[in-house]
C-alpha cells in the first residue's frame, strides 16, 4: 500500500473505527517511515477530516475546554452513575479517602451508603453537601477559592492542608486522557491541588467515562503511571483499552 490515496484512505478508516491512531502504529502498519505517517496526519488534518494529538490523530478535537459544571452534569449520566457505584465498592469501613471534584465525583457521593464510620476529605462542595446527610461520615471540606464552574475549591490553603494528610484511595476525574501525555484537566490550578491529591493518597482510582479518552486539558495532572486504577463505562474502544492496559493500567468497565 504504496499510493497516497491508498494510505489516506486506510488512516481515515481507523480513525473512524478506533477514534485514534497511533505515528508508531500506522508506520507498522502501512511500512512506511513515522515522518510520512505525519505529513499524512497534517495533510488530512488541513482538509478537516481529523484532529492531530500528540503521537497520533483522533477523530474528534482532543481539546477539552473548562464548562460549568451544572451544564457537564447533563452529560453521559447513566455512565457517570455506572462508574459510580463500581468505585463505591472501593470504600472500606473505617477508610479514609479523599474525593476530588467533578459530576462523576458527585455521582459518586450520591451512590454511597456508608453504614459505618468514614472519613471524607473533599475539595467540592457538592460532595461535602451530598455526604452531610450521613452522620457516620466525617467530612474534612478543603478550603480556598471557589471555582464557579466547579464548585470546588483550589489554591494554596486546600494544598497545605493535603500536605498534613494521609489517605487510604483518592477518586479523581479528569477532564482527558491520552495514553502518551497521561491525565490532564482544563485549570491549572485544579491540576496542582490534584497533584497534592495523589501525594496524599495510598492508591489513585480515576473515574473517567469513556469520551474522556483521547482528549487532553490545558493542565496535565499526572503520568499513566501514577494511578492504580481507571474505571469507565463500555463505550471506551477496543483499542484504546488495549493501549493502555499495554502501559500497565488497570481499567475496569462497567
Amino acid at each position: 500500500m504504496s499510493k497516497n490515496t491508498d494510505r489516506h484512505k486506510f488512516i481515515l478508516q481507523k480513525v473512524e473505527t478506533d477514534g485514534f491512531v497511533n505515528v508508531q502504529d500506522l508506520s507498522n502498519e502501512l511500512s512506511v517511515s513515522e515522518v510520512t505517517i505525519r505529513k499524512d496526519l497534517k495533510l488530512l488534518e488541513d482538509k478537516n477530516l481529523l484532529f492531530r494529538t500528540h503521537g497520533g490523530a483522533s477523530k474528534t478535537n482532543p481539546y477539552t475546554n473548562d464548562r460549568p459544571v451544572a451544564e457537564k452534569e447533563k452529560l453521559n449520566g447513566p455512565e457517570k452513575r455506572k462508574i459510580a457505584f463500581e468505585a463505591a465498592t472501593r470504600i472500606d469501613t473505617n477508610d479514609s479517602v479523599i474525593i476530588a471534584s467533578g459530576t462523576t465525583m458527585l455521582a459518586l457521593a450520591r451512590a454511597m451508603q456508608p453504614n459505618k464510620h468514614l472519613t471524607v476529605v473533599t475539595a467540592a462542595l457538592p460532595v461535602a453537601l451530598e455526604l452531610l446527610q450521613h452522620p457516620q461520615v466525617d467530612i474534612v471540606q478543603l478550603g480556598g477559592q471557589m471555582r464557579n464552574t466547579s464548585s470546588s475549591v483550589t489554591g494554596n490553603y486546600a494544598e497545605l492542608m493535603l500536605d498534613d494528610m494521609l489517605c487510604g484511595v483518592l477518586f479523581l476525574g479528569v477532564d482527558g486522557i491520552d495514553p502518551e501525555i497521561g491525565l490532564t484537566t482544563t485549570n491549572l490550578s485544579e491540576a496542582r491541588l490534584n497533584q497534592k491529591m495523589i501525594n496524599a493518597a495510598q492508591t489513585t482510582i480515576v473515574l473517567a467515562d469513556s469520551t474522556k479518552f483521547g482528549k487532553r486539558g490545558l493542565a496535565k495532572i499526572c503520568a499513566l503511571d501514577q494511578i492504580n486504577e481507571i474505571i469507565t463505562d463500555n463505550g471506551i474502544s477496543p483499542a484504546m483499552l488495549n493501549m493502555l492496559e499495554e502501559k500497565g493500567v488497570k481499567v475496569t468497565v462497567v
